[in-house]
């Protein structure tokens, strides 16, 4: 994996979503088609965070277990590791908005790992939430790393979000493919 010093490391569903006001089957979650923008600006490694239990198909029975999860703090089990994080300077960290922060499983991820001397970078897909308190949240558990300001994009957009990426990358000065 090592190619880049910048990983992209993302959670992503698809399937059943709710995009603009309707439930729509997507088969790519939106969270990993902006993964794929990043990766082509940046040419940073990727990274998907599965965990080993599959979310369901249908919408709302997915949104019932992400609020029971999180009302639990669970820490969903994954179905891998990066093997060399250490060899990775800058992470780019993205999720869907899931009841106001990310899903638990990017709790696990961030958890298993020593990100002291990294900057990550946050991006969220939603449809309405924004970034939530993701930020705040992966500063609390990522203290001694640096977190840059996050990019938020609605889900119904990220087939259109190429130049706002490009821009927010810009403004980090991290575009460096």
């Amino acid at each position: 994996m090592a190619n880049s010093t910048s990983l992209i490391a993302y959670f992503s569903r698809k399937g059943n979503n709710y995009v603009g006001g309707s439930i729509v089957k997507l088969p790519i979650g939106n969270t990993e088609v902006i993964a794929e923008k990043i990766q082509a600006l940046t040419g940073s490694d990727m990274f998907q965070i599965e965990t080993e239990k599959s979310y369901p198909e249908d919408y709302t029975e997915t949104t019932n277990i992400a609020q029971e999860e999180k009302k639990k703090n669970a820490r969903p089990k994954l179905t891998a590791r990066v093997t060399d994080l250490e060899s990775y300077d800058v992470i780019y960290l993205g999720y869907p908005n899931w009841w106001g922060t990310m899903p638990m499983a990017v709790f696990t991820f961030l958890e298993a790992y020593d990100f002291s001397g990294k900057t990550i970078v946050p991006y969220c897909t939603h449809e309405g939430s924004g970034m939530g308190s993701s930020e705040r949240d992966i500063k609390k558990f990522c203290p001694n790393a640096k977190v840059l300001p996050g990019l938020a994009v609605r889900g119904g957009n990220v087939d259109s979000a190429d130049k706002d990426l490009a821009n927010w990358l810009k403004k980090l000065n991290l575009n460096n493919k």
